[in-house]
This record gives structure tokens, C-alpha cells and sequence, in this order.
């Protein structure tokens, strides 16, 4: 069986169309056109903004035009990942697969977030005898890297009432609140030196974590590649003189760094050493990590001498920058058990220009003064370090409305329908709502979706029967609301 195959059958088929059109953040001009063409093929209006969101309507159903419009909400973009760093997301499909009642992707991330959500508001919008009040459907871009859509939709592009985010991840679980969060880039400046001669150089390369969102898998204890690397460069520098030729770790600010590699040198006579060190550094994380990361490599290798390396003061303060630098969970929730309140992420360590080293970090929490509390932390510690520091302008949480409307109209729908009261949580990933509530302040909103595992790391996967359970309870959230008058 394929894909497109499996029930309910209007949504997998859109979601297979939707694996099939790259779209990743911000280069989404060819999933924005699929969204265009959907729409003039189903004789649905159509509008895009400057920023190149999307947003569909349709009429209400004869009877119901007075009930409360309704905007269903998925971002267009995804996180691109892949274990094959040749694979070209700009122009190549995603490749999926069935594994018992799992969908896959076949080495990269399989796009399901958000590309479930999207394809369950096109299915929504084509259903021909669904009972609906005002439908609008908002598609954004670059959620996942800058939430630059929501930041910036345009004037008279939404006028609901109602929003519902289909951007969740768990099954029989209602989310009425998420995180904010500000991106901080630190940006080192080295000078070139000659690589000594009289070095011997390896590659150290750290690979196949399982990595994961950093926002709703920060709490799994994932090791991060960045921090591992930093680690064992630390140690090493306490004992012998080491040169950094080159230092790559992590791809994006949302993901916890699966993979990171350095190209070191040492001094000839202490080259056996090193590959001691190596070994015992790799029985301690092989000890550590046990049972939490069963594919995470270690390795080195020599490599030929080479044109340069960073000065060794620049060299001396990145490193003790990046083990230093806080990583994980910050602290928990006092309001609602088992809730990550503040995390940060060390995110990506990149060699720029012929001069620059950026490191990005990734800050997230529910208590605003607390988000920028653990930023001018990870600040403090990298301009101590010599390195120039800027912050986003991040987004701001959502708070819970434990008396939403639609909380409840979407409570009663899941338990009349498989006989469960959903859970009502918050999450600590960032979600658009926040955004959506600072410039809509009247919406009334929840978010749910079908379950998710392995988001924003080629371990993704998504759970068909739940597929089905979140259709559903969509489609009879939406007839009930039908019956609800302004």
C-alpha cells in the first residue's frame, strides 16, 4: 500500500502531492503555487500578501452563514534534514514510506510538520458534504526558521473569529498555550595563521544523533553534537597545544545538532595521544548515553595539512565559549506538570566569510522576563569571550485560556467521537498563535494535530491511525461550531 492509499483517502492523497513539492523555509514559491493552483482547480477565492502567505475561503453551508468564521491554520515551509548531505531539498522530492502504522521518509525529515496540517485544510476545504460555517484557510511561510508570515500577514487577509492551529503533535491532546523564544547569533572575527608544520591533523566527526525539535524534544536528554565536540576540543586543550583548521556543528536554530565535525591539529609527537584520548572520550559517551542514542558515531581520521588555521586566541576562546555555553532544559513549569518552562539550544556553529565563526543559539519560554533572562546569559558568556552578540526579535509566547469557546467545542467533539477527553496542555515549541493573538486579539483559538515523533530530524515519523482521529475531530469540530450564532 501507498501513501496516497491509506484512509481517510483525501488527505493522504494531498499530503503525498504536498511530500512531492519542495518547500523549504523561505523558498517556498513552488509549494505557494501548488496552493494556488488547488485552489482555482476547486473554485475556492485565493489571495496571497507580500510576504507570501496564502489564504483560501469558502462560503458556509446553506443555513449557517451567521455562525462564527473559522480559520484553519499550517505553515507551508519545513525543516530540512537529511542523513545524505547530497540531497538536494531545493528540487527533489521527498521519498516516503509505510512501516507498519508509520509514515517515513527514507533519510530526511518527512515534512509532516506541518505538511499534515496543510493537507487536512485542503481536504476540509474540498469536502463536499461536510456542514461548515465560514471557512478561511491561512497557509504562512518560514515558520519553522523566522515565523516571518506571521510576523508579517497582511492587512484584511484573515477576518475570523475562530482559529484552529493544526500544527500539534500528540494525539487526543488539546494545546491552548506555547512558548516564546529569541534566537541570539554570536559572531567570533580570527585571523588567519599559517598551519604549523610540524602538526599532525585529524577530523573529528560526530554523527548520527537523533536530535530531534528543540523545543518538544529538549526534555528526551538528546546529546547534542556541538556540545559533545566542544567537550572533547576542551579536555584535549588542557593537555596539549591544539590549532582549529575548521569547525562545523548543527544546521538549524529549532534542531538539536545531530552532527559537528572540527579539523584539529597537534603537535606530531603527541599524535598517538590524541587517538588514546579519543577512545576513552568515546567509552565515556558510549557510557552516558546508553539507551539514548543507539546510532551516535565518534570517529577521526588523519587529513593532509592544512593552508590555515584561526589564531590561537580566537581558537582558545571559542572553545571554552561553546562548553561553557548552557544547553537543554533551564527549568520546569510550576503551572502545569511535566512542562519544560525555559530551555535553550546551542544550535550551529558555522565558519563564514574568510574571517567569521557564527555561532546561533536558540532561547524558548513560556515566562517572557525568564527568555530573556537565560539570552543575556548565553550574552554575558560569549561577549567574555571576545565575540560580537545580537538577538532576534523573537515572538512571544501564548498565554492559556483555560475558558476558550473552542477549547471546549473541540473537547466535547474528540470524546463524543472515540469516547476520551482530550488532555489540555501547553508546549514548550513556539507556535504562530502567540503572534496571531498580539495582532488578532480577539481570536479564540486551539491547536491539535495528529502524532508525531522525530520532528525536524530524519527520525520523523507519523502515526496513520491518529491521522484519522484528527480528521475527524476537525470535521465535527467545525459542524458544531456551524451551529453556534455570533
Amino acid at each position: 500500500m501507498t501513501v496516497k492509499e491509506l484512509e481517510p483517502k483525501r488527505v493522504f492523497e494531498i499530503f503525498d502531492e504536498i511530500t512531492k513539492v519542495p518547500r523549504p523555509s523561505k523558498k517556498e514559491a513552488k509549494i505557494r503555487q501548488y496552493l494556488i493552483d488547488f485552489a482555482k482547480k476547486n473554485n475556492l477565492d485565493v489571495k496571497t500578501d507580500e510576504v507570501g502567505n496564502v489564504v483560501m475561503t469558502k462560503p458556509a453551508t446553506p443555513g449557517h452563514e451567521n455562525a462564527p468564521t473559522v480559520i484553519l491554520q499550517g505553515h507551508m515551509d519545513m525543516v530540512c534534514e537529511s542523513n545524505d548531505k547530497s540531497f538536494d531539498f531545493d528540487n527533489n522530492p521527498i521519498e516516503t514510506e509505510i512501516d507498519g502504522e508509520w509514515i517515513k521518509a527514507k533519510g530526511t525529515t518527512l515534512g509532516a510538520d506541518n505538511g499534515i496540517g496543510v493537507a487536512a485544510s485542503l481536504a476540509i476545504l474540498t469536502e463536499p458534504e461536510l456542514v461548515h460555517g465560514p471557512l478561511e484557510a491561512l497557509f504562512t511561510v518560514d515558520e519553522e526558521t523566522g515565523m516571518t508570515g506571521a510576523f508579517g500577514i497582511g492587512d484584511g487577509m484573515i477576518n475570523g473569529d475562530i482559529l484552529l492551529n493544526l500544527d500539534s503533535e500528540d494525539d487526543a491532546e488539546l494545546f491552548v498555550g506555547c512558548a516564546g523564544g529569541v534566537d541570539t547569533v554570536c559572531t567570533f572575527t580570527y585571523n588567519r595563521s599559517f598551519a604549523p608544520k610540524d602538526f599532525t591533523y585529524f577530523k573529528i566527526d560526530i554523527s548520527k544523533g537523533q536530535g530531534g525539535h528543540s523545543g518538544g524534544d529538549i526534555h528526551l536528554g538528546h546529546a547534542n553534537a556541538n556540545k559533545l565536540l566542544a567537550r572533547f576540543l576542551f579536555n584535549l586543550s588542557k593537555e596539549y597545544e591544539i590549532s582549529i583548521a575548521e569547525i562545523d556543528g548543527g544546521n538549524l536554530r529549532n534542531a538539536i545538532p545531530r552532527a559537528a565535525h572540527a579539523v584539529i591539529g597537534v603537535h606530531t609527537s603527541r599524535k598517538e595521544n590524541v587517538r588514546v584520548a579519543l577512545n576513552n572520550y568515546i567509552a565515556d559517551i558510549e557510557n552516558e548515553y546508553a539507551g539514548i542514542e543507539p546510532t551516535l558515531e565518534i570517529t577521526m581520521e588523519s587529513v593532509p595539512t592544512p593552508d590555515f588555521c584561526i589564531d590561537s586566541n580566537t581558537c582558545t576562546n571559542l572553545v571554552r565559549a561553546l562548553y561553557s555555553a548552557p544547553h537543554g532544559v533551564v527549568s520546569m513549569s510550576r503551572e502545569l506538570e511535566g512542562l519544560v518552562e525555559t530551555s535553550t539550544n546551542l544550535a550551529s556553529v558555522k565558519m563564514v566569510c574568510d574571517n567569521q565563526i557564527v555561532v546561533t543559539t536558540s532561547q524558548r519560554s513560556s515566562v517572557d522576563s525568564r527568555k530573556w533572562d537565560i539570552a543575556n546569559q548565553v550574552e554575558a558568556l560569549f561577549l567574555l569571550a571576545g565575540a560580537e552578540v545580537k538577538h532576534g526579535e523573537g515572538y512571544p509566547g501564548w498565554q492559556p485560556n483555560m475558558q476558550s469557546p473552542i477549547m471546549k467545542i473541540a473537547s466535547e467533539a474528540y470524546k463524543e467521537l472515540y469516547g476520551i477527553t482530550p488532555a489540555i496542555k501547553a508546549i514548550h515549541a513556539g507556535l504562530e498563535c502567540g503572534l496571531f493573538l498580539q495582532k488578532f486579539p480577539h481570536l479564540d483559538m486551539v491547536s491539535f494535530g495528529p502524532t508525531l515523533r522525530g520532528v525536524h530530524s530524519p527520525s520523523e515519523k507519523m502515526h496513520i491511525p491518529a491521522v484519522e482521529r484528527f480528521y475527524e475531530q476537525l470535521k465535527l469540530t467545525l459542524t458544531k461550531v456551524a451551529d453556534v450564532k455570533k
